[in-house]
C-alpha cells in the first residue's frame, strides 16, 4: 500500500507562515503531500484538483468551504486538519454526513493567547502601565503615587469567563501562583470546575469578587454583550477587565462609561468592530491598555499550528483518534 495522500489547501504564503521547513519536510517524508503552488489559497476549482485521490487534507485561513461539490472530488477523504482556529468558515453539513473527521488548531492557538493573558494579569496587578506612564511623564519620583496601587499575585482572585481551550490553559498557568480562581461557564459542573482548579460561580459573583476578570468565551449570539452596564458596576474599585477573546462579548459603550469614572482598568486585545473606529474612546483612555489583536498566534507563534497539523496527520497514519476533533453538536457553542 502506498503512502497516504494529503492535500494542502493553502497558498504558499500561508504555508510559509504556518509550517517551519523542518515540519514541512517531515510531512513530506510521511505522506504523499500535494501542495498548491500559488501564493494565495486555492479556488474551489483548484481545490478539486488538489483533492483528487486525497485521504486527508490540511486547510487554514482562506481555504475554500468544504461543499458537497468539493468533497465529491475526494470520495476517499477521511480527515480535514484545519490549521487555524474556528472551522466555521470551511465546514458544511456534508463534512459530517459523509463521516469525515474535521479538527481544529484552536488548542495550539490557545497557548499563545493564554500566555498573553497571564502577562496582562501580572502587569495589571503590578500596575506596570500606570507606573511607566507616570515615570515617563514626570520622572522616577512621579511613579510614587502609582506605586501605591501595586499588588502582588498572592491572595488575588482571578475570574475566568469561559473554560474553552484558552480559559483552561490560563487556569493551568495560574496553578503556579497563590491565587483564588473563580470560573463562570454554564456548560460545566462544579465538580468539573474543581478539577480545573476553580470554583464555579455565576457571572455576577465572579464580576463582584474578582481582582482581575479575564474573558475567554466564544463569540456567539448568547454571549453578545455578556459584559454590560449592570455587571461592570459590580467590579471592585481598582479591578481589571481583560479581553483576549472577542470584542462582541463587551458592551463597549457601557465599558467606556464605567472606565470614565476611573475606578477600573481594562486590557483589550480585541474590539467590536475591529479595527475600532478612529473616534472610539477606548483607544485614548488613560486606564485602558489596548493591543491590536496580537494575543493569538502571530509572527513566530504561528509555527505551533503547523506542528499541531503534523501531529494530527501522525495520529491519522497510526490509526489513533484525532487530537482535537470538532463534532457537529459543538458548533452551536464554539467560536
Amino acid at each position: 500500500m502506498g503512502a497516504k495522500r494529503v492535500a494542502v489547501l493553502v497558498g504558499t504564503a500561508g504555508v510559509q507562515r504556518v509550517f517551519e521547513p523542518a515540519t514541512l519536510a517531515e510531512l513530506r517524508e510521511k505522506v504523499d503531500l500535494v501542495v498548491h503552488e500559488q501564493e494565495k489559497p486555492p479556488s474551489a476549482d483548484d481545490a478539486k484538483t488538489l483533492l483528487t485521490g486525497a485521504d486527508a487534507c490540511i486547510t487554514s485561513w482562506g481555504s475554500p468551504s468544504m461543499t458537497p461539490e468539493l468533497l465529491d472530488a475526494a470520495p476517499e477523504l477521511k480527515l480535514i486538519v484545519h490549521a487555524a482556529g474556528s472551522i466555521k468558515p470551511i465546514v458544511t453539513d456534508a463534512v459530517y454526513s459523509r463521516g469525515i473527521t474535521i479538527t481544529s488548531g484552536a488548542g495550539a492557538i490557545a497557548i499563545g493567547v493564554a500566555e498573553t493573558t497571564l502577562g496582562l494579569i501580572i502587569t495589571s496587578m503590578k500596575n506596570v502601565f500606570a507606573l511607566s506612564t507616570a515615570i515617563r511623564e514626570g520622572g522616577w519620583r512621579a511613579g510614587a503615587k502609582a506605586r501605591k496601587n501595586v499588588k502582588e499575585m498572592i491572595g488575588t482572585t482571578v475570574g475566568i469567563v469561559g473554560a474553552g481551550h484558552v480559559g483552561r490553559h490560563v487556569m493551568n498557568l495560574l496553578k503556579g501562583f497563590d491565587v483564588r480562581v473563580l470560573l463562570y461557564d454554564p456548560t460545566l459542573t462544579a465538580a468539573q470546575a474543581e478539577a480545573l482548579g476553580a470554583a464555579l460561580v455565576n457571572l455576577d459573583t465572579l464580576m463582584a469578587e474578582s481582582d482581575v476578570v479575564s474573558l475567554h468565551a466564544p463569540s456567539i449570539p448568547a454571549t453578545r454583550h455578556m459584559i454590560n452596564a449592570e455587571n461592570l458596576k459590580l467590579m471592585k474599585d481598582g479591578a481589571t477587565l481583560i479581553n483576549t477573546a472577542r470584542g462582541s462579548l463587551i458592551d463597549e459603550q457601557a465599558l467606556i462609561k464605567e472606565l470614565s469614572t476611573g475606578r477600573i482598568w481594562a486590557c483589550l486585545d480585541v474590539t467590536d468592530p475591529e479595527p475600532p473606529a478612529p473616534d472610539n474612546q477606548l483607544q485614548y483612555m488613560p486606564n485602558v491598555i489596548m493591543t491590536s489583536h496580537i494575543a493569538g498566534s502571530v509572527s513566530t507563534g504561528l509555527v505551533r499550528i503547523g506542528r499541531y497539523a503534523l501531529e494530527e496527520i501522525e495520529c491519522f497514519l497510526a490509526g489513533r483518534p484525532a487530537l482535537n476533533p470538532v463534532k457537529k453538536e459543538q458548533l452551536s457553542y464554539l467560536a
